[in-house]
């Protein structure tokens, strides 16, 4: 499985593959033919109560992570596609947030690489 990060304000590169968005909400002052991008899945994303909630804020990561693993366990779907995905090709996740070291895209990578065969991993 090969999945790489990217912010949305970064230019595409060849080297991205599949682009997918994996925020609830479009990136704040991207054009969506400036983004370059091959799928958005909303599914994926924190819901909005959780992103409400953590606000970025990196006191709250431990938590954040914990109940992300759980959202992302529920959607099953969602999660399964995205797995089917990189498991054929290169995708990048493609997010907005300004922090890279503490984005949901980043638990979402490791999700996908932890629990590639099913939801009993935990974060």
């Amino acid at each position: 499985m090969q999945v790489h990060l990217k912010r949305a304000y970064e230019p595409a590169s060849e080297d991205d593959g599949l682009r997918v968005l994996v925020d609830r909400l479009w990136p704040r002052g991207l054009r969506k033919q400036d983004a370059h991008l091959d799928l958005w899945l909303q599914e994926v994303a924190p819901s909005s109560s959780l992103r409400k909630w953590f606000a970025h804020d990196p006191a709250k990561w431990e938590e954040f992570q914990r109940r992300y693993f759980d959202e992302l366990r529920a959607q099953v779907e969602a999660v399964a596609q995205l797995r089917r995905l990189a498991e054929d090709q290169q995708v990048t996740l493609v997010y907005a947030a300004r922090d890279e070291q503490h984005t949901h895209a980043a638990v979402l990578k490791r999700f996908l690489e932890q629990e590639p065969a099913g939801p009993q991993s935990k974060p």
